[in-house]
């Protein structure tokens, strides 16, 4: 392992943190004026960004300065994969000061607890915002200031395409660990290049991410939105996230064009953005009927949104006892419960309301974003399953969404039905295909191999938060929401509820299912692997 050189690289990802921190800090100090520099320094909703610059700043500057060896030996696989695991937790540590050093200052709490409560809670949201998952522990967030309220969902946009693919395109000469880097960090089993050379290729994966947040945010204002919310709301749909300035997130508009302007990028967000530069810049359009991970997304969503509404449609929500006895961290009287019941049911209660609901439902969880605009923990169980279903599936390879991505769970489903037909015939020889193209065996291995450790790491949290949590639902979802980047779940973590009731303990143990999931298991325990620190 080659020390210096991991310090050296963190140290530059800083520095790229204290120049993207500038673009909240302007709004946090636009909202704070007129006021004297006294009272601005002083101003919680400013100082904590002006905190933040200044020590990632310097801290990066002191990282950079170490000696870098540049005698990196091998694949640089440990350098590569340790850079971005300690990477995400180093920038999640600095870029949750401005909230840290809010939250510290608005709650009446006191002593060593408070500092502690606070800087969990900022951490968890950060460490939400950066691996696009969307929990939040947030009670009322229209109360936030902007600054604090942009940053959360830059931290998105930031973390959607990757921080380390950013400083890549930034900064492009990191060594023989460049690929290794980017190998940890963009979703999927392959990391296909644009370019020969990999920073031109993080530069056009950015440059293809940003055009399509731009074009979203201006359809968005159109809309209705202000631009500091369009551009709030875009950054959590590109990056399917799910922040969102409202408390009841994209619902409050209650909007028929904001809602389909936000599913069909959503639909975007969840392909692999290979396919956008192809189609956008070389109008290679044939590209989308050949890619079979495309059409294999495409029918999970249409057949998922077909189901969903005419469930909806013919059933309406789920029983009215199992919705009350459904658990809520804080009970509902027994009038706002029949009031959510009456308002839930009207969404659905034409064919065009349940098609719109399961469209932007169905679309919201299998590409992981997060976004809500009804109670989903109202529907029938058979719905619920199905979302929860969803959650694991995820988006492409290559998108910004998480979960275990179509193109391995289209592996595993052949890799089964080719035992089933060699299990007849013992004598056949049957590659698994994708398209035209056989993978190597090697490929099949590591995809069942991460679909098996996904699925432990689940029942292993699961049974953590079980211990943790007393309803067992509740339990089972915070760890599929959180380990497939999702946010949020049923019952007491459901549509409505969020993730501020959560025991301590439980929220570092689901920030760890987040920076897994986001990174894909794999890096993040080669990076904690001890074979990985050996010299």
């Amino acid at each position: 392992m080659n020390y210096s050189y991991v310090i050296f690289t963190i140290g530059k990802l800083l520095q790229v943190l204290a120049i993207t921190l500038c673009i909240p800090a302007g709004i946090a100090l636009f909202e704070c004026l007129p006021c004297s520099t006294r009272d601005l320094l002083s101003d919680n909703r400013f100082f904590g960004f002006l905190v933040t610059i200044v020590s990632s700043a310097i801290v990066g500057s002191i990282l950079t300065l170490i000696k870098r060896d540049r005698r990196l030996r091998g694949n640089a696989v440990r350098e590569g994969f340790t850079i971005v695991t300690f990477g995400w937790i180093v920038l999640t540590f600095f870029g949750s000061l401005p909230l840290y050093i809010y939250l510290l200052s608005t709650r009446d709490l006191q002593g060593s607890y408070a500092v502690f409560v606070s800087f969990t809670d900022a951490y968890f949201e950060i460490m939400s915002g950066f691996t696009t998952t969307g929990a939040t522990i947030l009670t009322d967030i229209e109360v936030l200031p902007k600054g604090i309220l942009f940053w959360r969902s830059m931290t998105h946009w930031l973390g959607g395409m990757g921080i380390v693919t950013l400083a890549l395109s930034i900064f492009p000469a990191f060594g023989v660990t460049a690929y290794q880097m980017f190998r940890g960090e963009v979703p999927g089993p392959t990391t296909e290049r644009l370019r020969p050379g990999l920073n031109q290729t993080a530069t056009i994966l950015w440059g293809v991410y940003a055009l399509l947040t731009f074009a979203e945010a201006f359809l968005l204002y159109l809309g209705g939105m202000t631009i500091f919310e369009a551009f709030c709301h875009a950054f959590g749909t590109m990056a399917t996230g799910g922040f969102s300035t409202k408390n009841a997130s994209i619902g409050a508009y209650n909007s028929n064009y904001i809602d389909w302007i936000i599913i069909l990028f959503m639909f975007f967000a969840g392909m692999n953005f290979m396919l956008h530069y192809q189609v956008l810049f070389l109008q290679k359009f044939r590209v989308l009927g050949k890619n079979h991970e495309f059409k294999f997304y495409v029918t999970v969503i249409v057949v998922a949104i077909a189901l969903t509404t005419v469930t909806l449609y013919i059933q309406g929500l789920g029983n009215k006892d199992d919705i009350a006895r459904s658990f809520r961290h804080t009970e509902l009287s027994q009038e706002n419960l029949t009031q959510r019941i009456a308002k839930e049911k009207d969404k659905v209660s034409s064919l065009y309301g349940a098609f719109r609901q399961a469209s932007f439902q169905v679309l919201s969880i299998t590409t992981t974003t997060g976004f809500c605009t009804a109670d989903f923990d109202m529907w029938p169980n058979v719905l619920r399953l199905l979302l929860v279903v969803l959650m694991f599936f995820g988006g492409c390879a290559g998108s910004t969404g998480g979960g275990i991505k179509m193109i391995r769970i289209m592996v595993v489903l052949k890799t089964a039905w080719r035992e089933v037909k060699t299990i007849i015939q013992p004598r056949l020889i049957l590659p698994i295909k994708i398209g035209k193209k056989a993978l190597e065996e090697k490929q099949v291995a590591n995809i069942l191999g991460f679909f098996m450790l996904f699925i432990c790491l689940f029942i292993i949290f699961t049974g953590i938060m079980s211990l943790i949590i007393s309803d067992f639902t509740t339990a089972i979802t915070t760890v599929a929401a959180t380990i497939c980047n999702i946010g949020p779940g049923l019952s007491g973590i459901g549509a409505t509820e969020n993730y501020a009731w959560i025991p301590l303990g439980g929220k570092w143990v689901l920030s760890l299912c987040m920076l897994m999931g986001r990174l894909e298991v794999y890096t993040v325990i080669v990076a904690f692997s001890p074979i990985t620190w050996r010299k």
